[in-house]
């Protein structure tokens, strides 16, 4: 049984808004990179079924994911998601995250870029508006008075509700706002930074100052760093079984890693809960988090990240993850 006690009911809340804007979202962000990849289709629309029947409504992708894969062109992910509402007749419930400048066949966010890569999102996914967009990467070279513009231009056109970042550092964050406050456009309501109890210097800092500081949200990637804070891989465990394993396999030699597994198992010996719960709600009880973003390749994996969303952690529980993480 899972502790939902709730010391803090902002926190605890079901749906929780993005920055300053009107997206009312699930406290845990479905990750949509293994749509089309390591899980095909049929597995993917049972993922986000499950995944909405347990109250979720915020699902993320990229029009890179899985451009990677040999013979994959980007956009997969996009597709089966879009296909996956359209077969639901789900559009309105849905949040829908996704990301342009990444694709290595458009990489870059220049105006004729952003607004060439957007179009291409609207089209896989089949709908006419993005609830969310995110510049994937940031180009020092592209100055904030080509990039802002184009995005608001799109935001005035409708085709997209709210913008975010990813993968943005301070200053660049902090240029962005001011830019868009100066010249009354459309400004960054949320940050999407790579952030877990393994990797917490990726964030923390100068990033999260700024974000606290303008009201935005952080929405973090790589939550479960890789599935290693899922406790699935251990030192002589078995060898992963998903194209992202090998990333969990670089923390089994890492006695900080291992450290904050041991925390992470006893939180969850406590709570009779999972690891990956755990891990989940400890990011979920960070300043500024909205909601972060985990994956599941199967439904029997999404309760584990669902009740990330509902654990609320005691000031002991965080206050012994804290001790490892650091």
């Amino acid at each position: 049984m899972t502790d939902t006690h709730s010391d803090t009911p902002a926190k605890g809340s079901d749906k929780v808004s993005l920055g300053g804007s009107e997206l009312r979202v699930s406290r845990l962000c479905l990750g949509g990179n293994v749509f089309g990849w390591t899980a095909d289709e049929a597995q993917s629309f049972a993922v986000l079924d499950a995944f909405a029947a347990g109250g979720g409504n915020f699902v993320d992708t990229a029009d890179v994911y899985s451009a990677w894969v040999p013979g994959h062109r980007g956009g997969e992910s996009e597709t089966v998601l879009g296909r996956w509402i359209h077969s639901r007749g789900n559009r309105d419930e849905i949040v829908i995250g996704t990301k342009v400048g990444g694709h290595p066949a458009m990489p870059g966010i220049s105006a004729a870029n952003i607004q060439a890569a957007t179009e291409g999102c609207l089209r896989r996914l089949g709908v006419d508006r993005i609830d969310l967009l995110y510049t994937h990467w940031d180009f020092p070279e592209t100055p904030v008075e080509e990039f802002v513009p184009a995005l608001d231009a799109l935001v005035r056109a409708g085709k997209v509700r709210a913008v975010a970042a990813s993968n943005i550092s301070a200053a660049r964050l902090t240029a962005s706002l001011d830019f868009s406050a100066r010249e009354g456009l459309a400004a960054y309501v949320a940050v999407q930074p790579h952030y877990n109890l393994v990797s917490r210097r990726s964030y923390e800092g100068p990033l999260a100052a700024v974000v606290a500081a303008r009201g935005l949200s952080c929405l973090p990637y790589y939550a479960l760093a890789s599935g290693f804070l899922t406790g699935k891989y251990r030192p002589g465990g078995g060898r992963a079984d998903s194209g992202r394993g090998h990333g969990a396999a670089d923390f089994l030699n890492d006695p900080k890693a291992l450290r904050i597994l041991a925390a992470l198992d006893k939180v969850a010996d406590i709570h009779d809960s999972a690891p990956a719960t755990v891990a989940l709600a400890w990011l979920n009880a960070q300043p500024t988090v909205a909601a972060p973003i985990a994956s599941a390749r199967r439904v029997e994996q999404l309760p584990a990240l669902l009740d990330g969303a509902r654990l609320r952690l005691t000031a002991e529980d965080l206050e012994l993850l804290d001790s490892a993480s650091h």
